[in-house]
Parts: C-alpha cells; structure tokens; sequence
C-alpha cells in the first residue's frame, strides 16, 4: 500500500473510531470516571453547572477546567453564554487553547459567534439540536460537532433515533467543510438508557456524550456480574 493511501487509511480508522464524552459538571463525577480511559473528555452547559452547584462564571470554569485536564480530559466542550457570545467564547477558548470547545446553541446569534470563532481558529460545537436541516447549518459553519438532543426529540414526539440516523446520513454525504479539516461530527445527547447507545452505534454514530448514570448502567449487567461472582467463588473452590 502506498503512503498516500496508508494515510487515507489511517484517517479513515480514526474519523470511524468511538469517543464517548462525559456529560457532567460535578468534579466527583469526573474523578470517577476520567482515570478509566473511556471517555475522552467532558461536555457541560450552564444546566448542569446549576444541577452540580457550580458557579457559571469565567474564574470557577477555568477551576475546573483545571481539574478536568489533570484528570485526563482530552476535550473540555464549554458552553458561551450571556448578550456577547463572541466575547465569553473568546474567553473560554483561552482557558485552554487547543482543549475547548467552545459551545454555542444553533440560533442566529450562535451562529454569528461560530463564524468568528472558526474564523480565528477556535473550535466550535453546536449544541440544543432538534432538527435534521441543522447539521447544514453547522457543517457549512465549518463546526466539529454539532448535538442533536435524542432524548428531548423523543419527548416531542417525534422518532429520535430516525431523525438521528437522518443526519448522520447528512453528515456523511456532506464531508468536510473545507480541505484539512475533519468532517462535522453528531455529537449525540441526551440519551436515556444504555440502549439508546447500542441502537444508534448500531447504525453507525459514533460521538455520544453520556451522562454518570448511563456510564455505571453500562457495567450494572447482572448476568454478567453474576458471573463475575461465580468465578471468584469458583476461584475459592467454594
């Protein structure tokens, strides 16, 4: 094989490769499951700043940016908020050059920010997804990612888990938005239950942020920890 189409190779195993994010604000959630090596970083939103009884302010996120990198967070996703989003995106990018992502909702103000952001060179997730037309917006915008919200869409009663596979769809058909740069990733949210994972990473998607919840649900399989109790009892000669 040459070297061009190694490296196309290369590229392709690490666009297709799993990353699952942690969707948390709470630091003890963070120090128990960032040492385990299955997620690459951390999501949060003013939300669930409040859920944690974090502050939302500039000096308490750098705090606990802090904390996460030390951690091993590869990737802080950093919500903007406030009149200037620009200028609170500018800010949390500056927390960690190259480790934040700076969150932004897809609205018409979102999205202005976006363009100045990408333009500067920061990195950009789209966030409060509901609609498949969306990710064009986002992939045109030259995002990383963009998080359609699985969960709430279903609580509209709508068919999540088709409207997601939708815009993977999209996603794939479209490529990146300009050359040297990697293609817009779904970044899915707000699952429900460990199934919602296994359903959609069925059907392709591979970006999913989770929360503390479904990240002990993956492990709590009671065949499999009955199992795990028969080989130490077995191990005894018990």
């Amino acid at each position: 094989m040459g070297a061009s189409n190694a490296g196309r190779t290369a590229a392709l195993i690490l666009l297709m490769a799993l990353r699952l994010l942690l969707d948390s604000a709470a630091p003890h959630a963070w120090a128990e499951w960032l040492p385990t090596g299955l997620f690459r970083g951390v999501t949060t939103n003013p939300t669930l700043l409040r859920r944690a009884a974090q502050p939302c302010r500039l000096d308490h996120l750098a705090a606990l940016s802090a904390q996460a990198l030390d951690l091993g967070a590869q990737e802080l996703h950093l919500q903007a908020w406030g009149a200037d989003l620009l200028a609170c995106g500018r800010d949390l990018a500056q927390l960690a050059p190259g480790r934040i992502w700076v969150k932004l909702p897809i609205t018409r103000a979102g999205a202005a920010a976006a363009r100045a952001l990408i333009a500067e060179g920061w990195p950009v997730t789209f966030t409060a997804c509901y609609e498949p037309a969306q990710v064009l917006l986002a992939s045109a915008l030259g995002a990383d990612y963009i998080a359609p919200y699985l969960g709430r869409i279903g609580d509209l009663g709508r068919d999540g888990h088709a409207e997601l596979r939708q815009m993977q769809r999209i996603v794939a058909s479209l490529g990146p938005a300009a050359p040297h740069r990697q293609p817009l990733r779904l970044l899915v949210a707000s699952l429900r239950s460990p199934d919602d994972l296994a359903r959609l990473a069925a059907e392709g998607l591979n970006t999913f942020t989770i929360s503390p919840e479904i990240a002990a649900a993956l492990f709590a399989v009671e065949p499999t920890l009955a199992a795990a109790a028969q080989f130490e009892r077995d191990a005894l000669g018990a």
